[in-house]
């Protein structure tokens, strides 16, 4: 609602304009509301561009977001058996557990190098090892499955 202070004959009036369509418009003058014509109003010709209308940001709500979305390939149906899969495709550039190791969630499983950025690979559940699917120098692709925890 846009807001003017008018003077006619040296009167002074509060006018707000609550809505404008086509040729009317819906006014409030010193509290009084009124509906009156406007004359040379042209109507605004509709845009073409699309208005971009961003959600609103709702929070995951999880105990600790970084530790148990480090790995969120894993979170399809195979993350029941245990299965760690690659985030991104790159390269393993180190693995730091041996099959029969015991591990905690957040621990550190392997080092990732991806798109020139090391990127880490933490446990999501506690468990053993029981299977290391890949060595340090393999190329992995994005969902390939690397650690077995049962």
């Amino acid at each position: 609602m846009k807001e003017y202070k008018i003077k006619v004959n040296g009167n002074e009036y509060a006018v707000s304009v609550k809505n404008v369509e086509n040729d009317s418009a819906e006014v409030i003058v010193n509290g009084t509301e009124y509906i009156v014509d406007v004359e040379g109003l042209k109507a605004k010709p509709a845009t073409k561009t699309p208005r971009i209308v961003q959600p609103v940001a709702v929070p995951a709500g999880e105990a600790h977001p970084a530790i148990q979305n480090t790995n969120s390939p894993a979170r399809t149906a195979s993350a029941a058996a245990g299965d760690i899969k690659s985030p991104l495709p790159g390269v393993i550039l180190d693995v730091m557990v041996r099959e029969g190791d015991a591990v905690k969630v957040g621990q550190r499983l392997m080092l990732l190098e991806a798109m020139k950025m090391e990127n880490n690979i933490d446990s999501d559940r506690e468990g053993v090892v029981k299977s290391l699917k890949v060595r340090k120098g393999d190329s992995v692709l994005e969902g390939d499955v690397l650690i077995t925890i049962g």
